[in-house]
């Protein structure tokens, strides 16, 4: 019997949701039901709730910086899932991983320097590049569509490299939303290439504890020990327990140098305490959380496959890339027929779905569309109806 009440349905109008709050401006239909964005329908662990409410309580709530105790918290919870040996003076505290990306941006690369991204890829990627005036270089995922999957082109990331003179990659593992775990094989293939070449390497590696059986989550840092001294390592609970609201991120940064530029970096913005409730929540997840993500992941994986029954039975045209890892799922609709504008307006006007379209991440998503199924098994119904009696 369930522990948690993941089938439960939370009201989430009228609380400044990004997701339910902001049709109107983000020029959406009234009635829409919002599957895009990336975090999740359920409420966070009690444990956390707990927390958070015990902080509140206080009544007192001026700057804050973690303690060593936050820091061992991190250190186990890497260990514990990840097999990751971290030191506390790796850590590097964020408002989350965007801003850390483009601190790594800032801090590792000049303008008019080259960055190489594999899209289709999460589009913050290339918000950071371009909008700190550097030169977006772009090695594309390639995708199977027989084998329904994606693979990494190597020759041209080597040939992109030399060509381009590229300074930085930023990776994504477990990919977004293509919904790989890249392997150890594939990344020993990229991270050689390049140590060979000088790049470093910012790795967003937020959804890492969201891989789904059969797959195997590993660090970019733990491939080789001399990936440590390129490598910006981006996480945070914020996907893992729902969090993204508290704004908290925890960089782990092995190499000194770089980290002293991240943090020089970091302190040019004005930036310095992470949020008080972000760091009361982060460690009650990692201290508290591991029952409620185990149910969770089992939880996610039944709705995937309730998605795959249901596609098969009622949408064949629809191809669900089958994901690694991830809640995010990566649909192919270039079967139906249609122009990608025409998939776009028929999921917004006609079926009333909000869904992430495909060419947000990239020329690459073209016919692809996103959904989030970190909701309610009763909420993913609703939505594969309206999207059948669409595009049946």
């Amino acid at each position: 019997m369930s522990k948690y009440k993941f089938d439960t349905v939370v009201e989430r109008k009228n609380t400044n949701s990004i997701k339910y709050d902001f049709n109107q401006e983000r020029q959406m239909p009234k009635d829409v039901l919002p599957m895009w964005v990336a975090d999740m329908d359920f409420e966070t662990a009690p444990e956390i709730i707990k927390a958070i409410q015990k902080r509140a309580s206080h009544g007192i709530y001026g700057y804050t910086r973690p303690k060593p105790d936050y820091v061992n918290t991190l250190k186990m919870w890497m260990k514990r899932r990840h097999d990751l040996d971290t030191k506390p003076e790796w850590y590097v505290y964020t408002p989350g991983v965007v801003f850390g990306l483009s601190m790594a941006v800032r801090g590792l690369t000049n303008p008019g320097d080259s960055i190489l991204i594999q899209r289709p890829v999460y589009y913050p990627f290339s918000n950071v590049v371009t909008e700190n005036d550097r030169n977006l270089i772009n090695n594309p995922l390639v995708y199977d569509k027989e084998e329904g999957t994606y693979r990494m082109d190597v020759a041209d990331f080597e040939e992109k490299i030399i060509k381009n003179d590229v300074k930085l990659f930023i990776l994504c593992n477990p990919h977004n939303p293509v919904g790989r775990v890249w392997d150890r094989r594939e990344l020993e293939t990229i991270g050689d290439i390049c140590l060979k070449h000088g790049v470093k390497v910012v790795s967003d590696e937020v959804h890492e504890d969201f891989v789904y059986e059969g797959h195997k989550h590993t660090p970019f840092v733990n491939v080789k020990p001399e990936y440590k001294d390129i490598t910006v390592m981006c996480t945070s609970p914020s996907k893992t327990f729902n969090l993204a609201g508290l704004q908290i991120s925890n960089l782990i940064v092995p190499n000194k140098e770089i980290r002293t530029v991240l943090k020089k970096e970091i302190r040019k913005t004005g930036y310095d305490e992470p949020n008080i409730m972000g760091i009361t929540a982060c460690q009650a997840a990692y201290t508290y959380g591991e029952e409620w993500l185990e149910e969770l992941k089992d939880y996610l994986a039944g709705n995937l496959n309730f998605i795959k029954e249901y596609l098969r039975d009622n949408l064949p045209k629809v191809k669900l890339i089958e994901p690694e890892g991830t809640y995010l799922i990566w649909l192919d609709f270039s079967e139906c027929g249609l122009t990608d504008q025409e998939i776009n307006d028929k999921m917004l006007y006609e079926a009333g779905l909000w869904l992430d379209k495909g060419t947000m991440f990239g020329e690459e998503g073209e016919f692809f569309q996103r959904i989030n199924i970190a909701t309610p098994r009763k909420i993913i119904k609703e939505a594969l109806d309206k999207m059948r009696e669409t595009f049946a």
